[in-house]
């Protein structure tokens, strides 16, 4: 099971967007998935079209005591339809979840989520939607992850963000979570005829250079029709949505590539006489 955080210190920029598109992806690969909506906002639950009667919600995870981790019941995502091989369940958003992002938590605190998915054997990918601030609830949502994704949009302040966020994510890999590595950066809605975009794009490249994960998702009206209607943007019709559906397969492939080198270098090491 892969473990990814999607983060971003500054809102606005589509975190939640790029979230839907990779369990977009994920559904249509058949690749069994659980996004966990970390989120005060709720916005993927709501998009994920998830009824959350009887499901464990994000609040209670992050609230339970550790011994009530193995207790967890995600809802199931109506994207999956009736097709009882699609696997897309949802740990639903809460707005009580607010009232626990503090500056920094208990090291017991931050380790709830990691525990409670740890509990977990169902799913070969795990989409953490982490808020837009670097509190306690992204701190356990990196400190569950094996890789962390970074979200921006090509203008100024979202670049700056982008950098302090890379920052956040080293600190807490040094700190309390050694297997979390930064996957990379994923520049969403660029608009390819704006000189503006260009620049900070090339301004990205520059700072980040191979953490710029390409290709950059494009600004496309699809992809909020999509969300609008709550279906994924791989089963919505027209070119543009085909072009965001490849965007997103790539960024996917990326993930799960990821996870095999990952997988084959423990295994490598663990071989290794002592």
């Amino acid at each position: 099971m892969t473990i990814v955080s999607v983060c971003s210190l500054k809102g606005g920029v589509g975190k939640t967007s790029v979230v839907l598109g990779l369990a977009s992806a994920a559904l249509a690969k058949g690749v069994p998935t659980l996004v966990v909506d970390l989120d005060p906002q709720s916005d993927a639950t709501l998009a994920l079209d998830v009824d959350a009667e009887g499901a464990t919600n994000a609040a209670t995870v992050l609230g339970a005591p550790r011994r009530s981790a193995g207790k967890l019941v995600p809802a199931r995502s109506n994207w999956a339809g009736d097709d009882e091989s699609a696997v897309l369940d949802v740990i639903p958003g809460s707005p009580d979840i607010a009232a626990l992002d503090r500056p920094s938590g208990s090291e017991r605190t931050l380790a709830r989520l990691s525990t409670a998915l740890g509990a977990l054997s169902q799913y070969r990918l795990v989409l953490v939607d982490c808020p837009p601030s670097l509190g306690t609830i992204t701190r356990s949502g990196l400190g569950a992850s094996h890789r962390a994704i970074v979200v921006t949009e090509p203008a100024l302040f979202s670049v700056t963000a982008a950098d302090r966020a890379l920052h956040a994510i080293n600190d807490v890999r040094r700190s309390s979570a050694p297997a979390l590595q930064p996957l990379g950066v994923v520049v969403n809605r660029f608009r390819e005829r704006s000189p503006e975009h260009k620049f900070r794009l090339q301004e990205l490249s520059d700072m980040f250079g191979p953490l710029i994960l390409g290709p950059t998702i494009r600004e496309r009206s699809a992809l909020q029709q999509a969300q609008g209607a709550s279906q994924p943007i791989h089963r919505w019709p027209g070119e543009p949505a085909h072009e965001l559906a490849a965007a997103f397969d790539a960024h996917l492939a990326r993930i799960l590539r990821a996870n095999l080198r990952g997988t084959r270098g423990r295994a490598a090491a663990l071989a290794v006489p002592s």
